[in-house]
């Protein structure tokens, strides 16, 4: 069953923090990303650039209009993520709280499975 962990957290907590602290903890994530990859579990995952960098897609009224930013304004922004492969969300849920930003409680972390779609649509939504 394949997953999303979805990493949510507040830039400027990430800021406050300096390199002295945030250095051993981007360490921690590769530490984490290394240990899932040689486990079989990870499928992709990335960071994501700043939520200046965002730009929001709407359509109204049946042209596009564009907004600078992200959908909603909140203080927690999503950062990155993890699609794992696993047994089960009981799996799922344990790989959410062993990274490194959840275990210092600087991050939160959504744990959400794909949705199956029938074999006959992949073709129809996925390239190649």
């Amino acid at each position: 069953m394949k997953y999303m962990l979805l990493i949510y957290g507040e830039p400027e907590r990430w800021a406050e923090m300096g390199e002295e602290a945030s250095g051993p903890l981007m360490e921690d994530y590769f530490a984490y990303t290394q240990a899932i990859t040689e486990s079989g579990e990870l499928v992709a995952g990335d960071p994501l650039q700043g939520v200046e960098t965002a730009t929001t897609v709407r359509l109204v009224d049946g042209e596009r209009v564009l907004t600078d930013g992200p959908f909603a304004e909140t203080k927690e922004v999503l950062g990155g993520y993890y699609l794992v492969d696993v047994a089960d969300l009981d799996r799922a849920l344990e790989l959410a709280a062993l990274l490194p930003g959840a275990k210092l409680g600087i991050d939160s972390i959504e744990v959400r499975p794909l949705a199956a779609l029938p074999d006959d649509m992949h073709g129809d939504l996925m390239p190649g």
